[in-house]
């Protein structure tokens, strides 16, 4: 993919997989503005792709605010011209469950990923209308906001609000050429490394470097954070102009576009359905075959078992 002449802003680009998006971006041609709170990982971003040849931008600001919105874009007009792609990657987590998450865990969750997303998008949109000539928005969603997960109110809600604003923002930015998507991604991060069926393969490929085996590539669908990043460059190129409104799986081996919802059962009375009407037809109609939740356990394949000493094993 040739990116030449785009210009791109990845928020929360310090580490991790922002630090992949922007670098991708950027060794596809792609000049990058890198935002994070953390001034001395996204400059060290910065500096890894000038080094290469690449153009970049440092802005180092919490996400949430439109006024922090407004400084990127800014950003990358005043310093490469233009704006041609946002991807609105930053978060935190503040994990608890529902009876002992606070105010403030929910409001900062929800503050970055969900107001973050929807600021920077409309700064974006914004720009890239006055323009006329087209654009992407790219924002990041995760499998919690499409399945729900233990301990994660806040991270859940707002991530399955970011896919609901890209289902949104696909109609209304139609007639301006400026596509809309949200991404799944599934990669080994700090996040992924305290699952405790995944923090000692994390470990040992940190360690020596060996690939993640088959049934974590494929049956789960993680790898790298740069599995990831190719995904981001499809979709701020031309060749994903006529893909818009979707909500995209990538990790590991895996690509997968997941499904919107839809009514998956329905059944009709005349007059209207009474309590007790719902009850009878329940079980065997419109109740049948609920659908699941939250996020399937890891399948992790039986461990080897060691030898037995006593009966000569070696």
């Amino acid at each position: 993919m040739d990116l030449s002449g785009k210009v791109a802003v990845v928020t929360g680009a310090g580490r991790g997989l922002g630090r992949a998006y922007a670098e991708a971006l950027a060794a596809a041609g792609a000049a990058v503005v890198v935002n994070d709170v953390d001034g001395d990982s996204a400059a060290r971003v910065v500096d890894g792709i000038t080094a290469k040849g690449g153009r970049a931008a440092l802005v180092v600001a919490p996400v949430g605010s439109a006024e922090v919105a407004d400084r990127l874009v800014d950003t990358a007009v005043k310093e490469f011209g233009r704006l041609d792609v946002m991807v609105t990657n930053a978060g935190i987590l503040r994990d608890r469950v529902l009876w002992k998450m606070s105010d403030d865990d929910f409001d900062a969750v929800i503050g970055v990923h969900l107001r973050g997303t929807f600021t920077c998008a409309r700064a974006a949109a914004v720009r890239m209308r006055e323009q006329g000539t087209g654009g992407r928005l790219i924002l990041v969603s995760s499998p919690a906001g499409q399945r729900g997960n233990f301990g994660q109110t806040n991270y859940a809600a707002a991530k399955a609000g970011v896919v609901a604003m890209a289902r949104t923002w696909a109609m209304e930015l139609a007639r301006a050429n400026i596509t809309v998507n949200a991404i799944v991604p599934v990669a080994a991060t700090e996040m992924t490394r305290t699952i405790p069926a995944f923090a000692p393969i994390i470990e040992e490929a940190e360690r020596t470097g060996r690939p993640f085996p088959a049934w974590l590539r494929q049956g789960e669908g993680m790898g790298t954070v740069e599995d990831v990043a190719p995904l981001v460059v499809f979709l701020a190129s031309d060749a994903s102009a006529d893909v818009t409104g979707q909500a995209i799986g990538i990790g590991g081996d895996r690509l997968a576009l997941w499904s919107h919802p839809s009514e998956k059962s329905v059944a009709y009375t005349y007059g209207g359905w009474s309590a007790d009407a719902i009850a009878a037809a329940w079980p065997e109609g419109v109740g049948a075959e609920p659908e699941t939740y939250g996020i399937p356990a890891p399948n992790v394949p039986d461990a080897p078992q060691a030898p037995d000493a006593s009966k000569g094993g070696s």
